[in-house]
């Protein structure tokens, strides 16, 4: 597989806040510290400027149905193919590759083994020269909290198979929060019905991808499927501050953007 480079490690508005008042001199109660410290968590989420940075799908109705219009920035998404391929999650893989070619600067890719395609990545416009590779084994999720500590990179993704703790999600969460980088988790199961996928994490968003047939190329052979752009599923399952859906959409072309579909360009499936 080819790689970029090597990364090594040495281990694994609200638009009034609220405030809780103490009468002088007595100590804070432990009631009272725990409602201060949900306040400054709920004021990180929702500074002023949170809604700005945040990378927009370039799908109207995808984009209004998240709460900053878009991928927020400094913050944890999970992604995951459905039905067979969520295995080996190509689908789930090059929509997240498109999202990531729309940003600048370099991305940490953590993988568990080297079966990433890097040319599949450059035909959604993540080019691999901008790719840092990590082979980490079993140790997936402490690489990339560590690569979630360095600024200079524009994302980290890591593909992960197995349950995710909501402690090991929220960690992640915490880090991509005070950096200001955008994390991505890619899950990958080889049950397409893994409850494992559906447990609860701090993720800011959840996506299910889902390959459709393409339609046919030539006008004159409409019975010969599978020749045009390929077409997904793209269900937002969860989304915090933001209403779940499902939308049929082109598949990221070589910029990564994804397309509208002519014939349900207008239509949308809300998810239950």
């Amino acid at each position: 597989m080819p790689a970029a480079g090597a990364l090594s490690f040495n281990g694994p508005s609200l638009a009034r806040p609220v405030v809780a008042s103490v009468s002088a001199g007595k100590p804070a109660s432990p009631a009272i510290a725990l409602l201060r410290e949900r306040i400054a968590r709920i004021e990180r989420i929702h500074a002023p400027g949170a809604a700005d940075r945040s990378l927009p799908l370039g799908i109207e109705a995808i984009d209004q149905a998240l709460p900053t219009g878009g991928i927020r920035l400094g913050a944890l998404h999970e992604a995951a193919s459905a039905g067979p391929d969520t295995e080996h999650a190509a689908a789930a893989t090059l929509f997240i590759a498109g999202i990531l070619a729309r940003l600048e600067g370099p991305v940490l890719w953590v993988l568990r083994q080297a079966d990433l395609f890097a040319p599949g990545l450059a035909a959604a416009g993540l080019q691999p020269n901008r790719v840092i590779f990590a082979e980490a084994g079993k140790d997936i999720l402490p690489v990339m909290e560590e690569g979630l500590r360095h600024p200079g990179l524009a994302a980290v993704v890591a593909e992960h198979t197995g349950r995710l703790s909501l402690v090991a999600s929220r960690r992640l969460q915490l880090a991509a929060e005070q950096s200001g980088i955008l994390a991505i988790l890619i899950r990958r199961s080889p049950s397409f019905d893994d409850p494992a996928l559906n447990e609860p994490t701090a993720a800011a968003t959840r996506w299910r991808i889902a390959a459709l047939p393409s339609p046919p190329a030539l006008a004159h052979a409409p019975d010969t499927p599978g020749l045009g752009r390929a077409r997904w599923q793209v269900d937002l399952t969860r989304c915090r501050g933001g209403e779940p859906g499902s939308w049929m959409v082109e598949a990221c072309d070589a910029t990564g953007r994804l397309g509208l579909v002519p014939d349900v360009s207008n239509r949308s499936v809300r998810a239950a």
